[in-house]
C-alpha cells in the first residue's frame, strides 16, 4: 500500500488515501455535476484502499451537500478547498472519493481524466455504485 497525503490550500483540513493501485494505473474521473466543475475536480478512490480526513485548524473542516444529498462534499472553511466527499452508510461505515489536486503529488497520477455523468442515477442507484467504487472511509476527524 502506498500513502498520498494532501492538504488544502491553507493546511487547515489533510486528507490520507491509501491505495496498492499505482497512481499512473489509478483511473482519474472527472465528474460533469457543476459543483465539481467549478471546482476543477479530478476524482480517484480505491475499494480496497482507505482514506481518511483531518481537521488540522479547529473550524475549518465543512460539509456540504447538493443533489440528492446523499454524500457530503469535504470543503475547508477558510481557503474553500475541494477536498473530496463521503458517503455515509447505513451500516455507520462511509466511503469516499480524494480530489487529486489536493494531494502532495498529483501529478504522479497521469492518466487522461475520463469525463464522468451521473444524472441518470436515482438515489439508490448512486448509493449503490459510490459503496462498490468509492473508498472505504477510516476516520473523518471535525465536522461542519
Amino acid at each position: 500500500m502506498t500513502l498520498h497525503k494532501g492538504t488544502c490550500h491553507c493546511g487547515g483540513v489533510g486528507v490520507a488515501y491509501e491505495t496498492a493501485v499505482p497512481p499512473a494505473d489509478t483511473p482519474v474521473r472527472a465528474c460533469q455535476c457543476s459543483f465539481c466543475r467549478m471546482h476543477g475536480a479530478l476524482a480517484v478512490s480505491d475499494p480496497k484502499g482507505s482514506l481518511e480526513f483531518t481537521e488540522n485548524r479547529a473550524g475549518a473542516l465543512r460539509c456540504y451537500r447538493f443533489a440528492l444529498g446523499t454524500a457530503d462534499f469535504i470543503l475547508c472553511g477558510i481557503c474553500g478547498a475541494y477536498l473530496g466527499a463521503i458517503l455515509n452508510d447505513e451500516a455507520g461505515g462511509g466511503y469516499g472519493i480524494v480530489n487529486i489536486r489536493v494531494l502532495d503529488e498529483p501529478d504522479a497520477f497521469i492518466r487522461a481524466p475520463e469525463p464522468s455523468v451521473y444524472d441518470a442515477e436515482n438515489e439508490s442507484e448512486r448509493i449503490a455504485r459510490r459503496c462498490q467504487n468509492w473508498t472505504p472511509v477510516t476516520r473523518t476527524v471535525g465536522s461542519a
